[in-house]
């Protein structure tokens, strides 16, 4: 029965087909051509079809494989130590860790955590920087009570710590082709007021429609022809991601049709989870600096600094209101306007059915609570570009554009935030100054040249770079004033003083001590027959002082006699020992810091001073791993001897004479109370450098076409670095500072020889005097290398003329070669009437008090005894 049913159905299609070749072969011949023109017609349109298609295909299927957002590499911070005791919440940590990629209770590869109660567990992953590193941190399990750290517990070895690291933060992305920033998100991280706040603002049918919404279109073409313009948008979420990807934004008819042909196909191949995770990430949402926001993972933290999964409603709803226009709704620029299009994406929400009318109301009323526009405190762009250059330098470039590499660096983001502020302080302060300064000279202001900062900071022990900001605003600006040279006046001071006391371990002549007598009067220098002539600031001279008074008060001719005699050669050997460049030469400028380096040359010499005679060269990046977590490049640390500890404990002590009582006193007067030592620097620029037992700090000021800044480091660089450190001491990571300790081999001894001093500086010696008495002679205390400090008076100390007397003021020792002290002067005259209390104080001793207005002897200028003193 079925077979003879098939074979009737065979029968009559064959009869079907006759008949219609005969009719075709009746037909004019002119409609045979329409027929075949028809045909024609349909075969060409269906091969154009699949020919489109295929390539709209294929281009999908090659931008949407593999790494979607050209490979960016992630530039991570330094890890983050936690410790008991210290001030966090389960919910502070979970901020952290989000931002270093780890995921809650999910499969994040770098790691994950699960907040129980008053504690939170955490769980280091395969890409975790801890893994198969040279620290290795462990899960752990944090427990918190009343808003602070009560133990820390390593699980896997049921042993209690005392800190712990956190995983490094992401601080930016690089090498994506472009200035942008993006932090990848998943759909799975999105909360649900941000999904919302998307979907009424952009397409709220965007999980029912199938890529093309035809109301939309049509509505759209309806209102862009009552406008006589193109007044408003047509496209589905699904088009609008497909331009984003693969369109440009020039608006055309066949630009539209390929929108609307790629959104049909994407809605064929990708799910619509997936196609809004694009979405999430490829929105432009507005500029920070000179950078590019891309995604709201980015977004978030921009502009609440925040994780995204901890937007509120009026927040999500306001980055839902960037996407139509980033920088018209800038709530930077047009706060306003940014409320007015915020409040609109949250009445759509509300008749879209998302929120109700009393979330809506709640959510109108709220405050924008920005974040502060502050590109330097959160993402530290000058730190960033330095590390690009590196990079670059080491990988090649096509690697860096081909694949994904995790770059880890030193970076304090806490510090950073705060040298960040410190810079804003202090710089308000500065131009505050440089108004009134101004004003006084009937000069016109403001100045639209605003001068620049640079601060870098760094552990002191290891070299490790912790902030940088290379200039007031990036945005503006892009120049690294981190790197550029300058002349470091007498911020350079120090180490022409280190060459001279370094006489007390090297056995050279003259043996020079700390209280070893200086001539601080007028003097013209001849050098390879040449006369310099360097001159005290404000030409204030103050005849014999000790070495330990020039530095404190930055005299520049006294220094300048040091160096001579030390011998200029010895100080730039030691200045390119400490990683100064060698571009310097050994002449009489030397010694004033008249030869430039940079900030970062300065913070990397400096640490000779702070590390116990130890150079090491400043550092930035730790490693660099490849998408497989495998180590492609290491830093190579520079370290080398320069200086016995036992000089360079001298140089502390004299430096912390300079910050207490002399031209850095204002670092007291502003409030920062650590132990600490330093130096300010003078040229056309204000520097300070200086440091406490666990942080380094240098920072400068300055115009960029090099004019004078017209003050001293004091006013222009000492507040900024004063703001910093007053910060970073209320950080858990720099609380404890503590006193410089001196090593074995340094004593501390009377001077021997009794000084006249008044009440009134009586203070600065440590000792009381009756204030019925005006004058009254004394002994101080000071420092010095064992075996070179006074030994039991002798019938040749006391003298302070002739020949003998003169010999111990040059050598600071008594003809014996061990009977070392100062020269006694003879009772002060009386003080000037502007002298500011306390200027002459130490911390060890108190320095012999000066004899204005001696006048030099031949003798004495042969054997260059001398003077100096820079702005401060």
């Amino acid at each position: 029965m079925d077979s003879r049913s098939g074979q009737k159905t065979r029968n009559r299609w064959r009869s079907r087909a006759a008949e219609s070749l005969s009719l075709l072969g009746r037909l004019p011949l002119w409609q045979k051509a329409v027929l075949a023109s028809g045909l024609l017609l349909i075969l060409a349109a269906t091969s154009l079809f699949v020919y489109t298609y295929s390539y709209f295909a294929d281009l999908i299927d090659q931008r949407l494989t593999g790494q979607v957002f050209n490979n960016a590499s992630l530039v991570f911070a330094a890890p983050t130590e936690i410790a008991v005791g210290e001030e966090a919440t389960p919910e502070e940590l979970a901020g952290r860790l989000r931002k270093a990629f780890y995921s809650q209770g999910g499969s994040s590869t770098f790691g994950t955590y699960r907040i129980t109660g008053d504690q939170i567990e955490i769980n280091p992953g395969r890409d975790s920087f801890f893994a198969d590193g040279p620290t290795q941190e462990g899960p752990a399990t944090i427990e918190f009570r009343h808003g602070k750290i009560a133990s820390i517990a390593a699980t896997d070895r049921q042993a209690a710590l005392d800190n712990y690291l956190l995983e490094p933060e992401v601080i930016t992305t690089l090498f994506d082709q472009t200035r942008a920033k993006r932090r990848l998100v998943r759909y799975e991280d999105l909360p649900k007021p941000l999904v919302s706040a998307i979907l009424a603002a952009e397409d709220h049918r965007f999980f029912s429609h199938h890529g093309v919404n035809l109301y939309r279109i049509i509505g759209a073409a309806i209102a862009d022809i009552r406008a006589d313009e193109r007044a408003q948008g047509g496209s589905t979420l699904t088009m609008q991601l497909a331009r984003n990807f693969f369109l440009t934004r020039r608006r055309t008819f066949r630009r539209k049709l390929e929108e609307i042909f790629l959104a049909l196909i994407m809605e064929q191949r990708l799910t619509k989870e997936q196609m809004f995770e694009l979405y999430a990430n490829q929105t432009y949402l507005g500029q920070r600096g000179s950078f590019s926001i891309y995604g709201f993972g980015e977004a978030a933290d921009a502009y609440f600094n925040k994780d995204v999964r901890g937007l509120t409603l009026p927040e999500a709803a306001l980055l839902a209101a960037l996407i139509r226009g980033p920088n018209l709704y800038s709530p930077y620029r047009s706060p306003s306007r940014a409320k007015e299009r915020r409040n609109l994406v949250l009445r759509r929400m509300r008749e879209t059915g998302f929120i109700t009318l009393a979330e809506e109301g709640e959510a109108a009323k709220a405050p924008l609570h920005l974040a502060q526009q502050n590109l330097e405190g959160s993402k530290a762009p000058f730190f960033v570009d330095m590390v690009k250059d590196q990079v670059m330098a080491q990988i090649p470039e096509r690697e860096l554009l081909s694949q994904s590499f995790r770059i880890y660096t030193t970076l304090d983001l806490s510090l950073q935030r705060s040298a960040s502020e410190a810079v804003q302080l202090g710089m308000q302060q500065v131009d505050r100054t440089i108004a009134k300064l101004r004003r006084r000279k009937n000069e016109p202001s403001p100045d639209p040249n605003q001068p620049q900062v640079a601060l870098v900071a760094l552990d002191p022990h290891t070299g490790e770079i912790r902030a940088l900001v290379g200039g007031r605003n990036y945005g503006v600006s892009q120049l690294n004033h981190v790197l550029a040279r300058r002349q470091p006046g007498s911020s350079f001071k120090p180490f022409v003083y280190a060459a001279a006391l370094n006489s007390g371990i090297d056995g050279s002549q003259p043996l020079v001590t700390p209280a070893t007598i200086l001539d601080d009067s007028p003097t013209t220098f001849v050098f390879n027959g040449q006369t310099y002539d360097p001159g005290n600031y404000k030409q204030e001279y103050h005849g014999e002082v000790s070495v330990r008074q020039a530095l404190a008060h930055s005299l520049n001719v006294a220094t300048v006699h040091l160096a001579e005699t030390v011998g200029y050669d010895k100080v730039k050997q030691l200045a390119m020992d400490a990683g100064f460049n060698h571009d310097m030469l050994a002449t009489p400028a030397l010694a004033l810091g008249a030869y430039v380096a940079t900030p970062l040359e300065v913070a990397g010499a400096y640490t000779v001073f702070a590390n116990d005679g130890d150079y090491v060269a400043p550092s930035f990046i730790t490693e660099v791993k490849d998408s497989s977590n495998h180590v492609v490049w290491q830093i190579t640390h520079t370290e080398r001897h320069v200086l016995d500890p036992r000089v360079t404990y001298l140089m502390v002590s004299l430096m912390q004479s300079v910050v207490n009582n002399g031209t850095d006193a204002e670092v007291r007067s502003r409030g920062f109370a650590a132990p600490a030592a330093g130096k300010t620097g003078t040229s056309h620029d204000g520097w300070f450098a200086g440091f406490t037992s666990n942080l380094l700090a240098i920072t400068w000021v300055g115009y960029d076409d090099d004019r004078d800044i017209r003050l001293s480091g004091a006013q222009a660089a000492l507040p900024v670095w004063t703001d910093f450190m007053k910060l970073a001491v209320d950080l858990p990571a720099y609380q404890d500072v503590h006193d410089f300790t001196p090593p074995t081999g340094v004593v501390t001894a009377s001077t021997q020889e009794p000084v006249y001093i008044s009440p009134r500086r009586a203070e600065a010696y440590g000792v009381t005097i009756s204030p019925g008495a005006p004058n009254s002679m004394t002994q101080v205390s000071e420092v010095f290398i064992e075996g070179t400090e006074p030994r039991e008076p002798t019938i040749l100390q006391g003298v302070g003329s002739g020949i003998t007397g003169l010999i111990h003021k040059v050598f600071g020792a008594s003809p014996s070669p061990l009977a070392n002290g100062p020269a006694v002067p003879g009772p002060p005259q009386a003080q000037p009437p502007g002298e500011q209390p306390g200027a002459n104080q130490t911390p060890n001793a108190g320095p012999t008090p000066p004899q204005p207005g001696k006048k030099k002897g031949v003798l004495k200028k042969f054997l260059g005894i001398f003077k100096g003193g820079d702005k401060h």
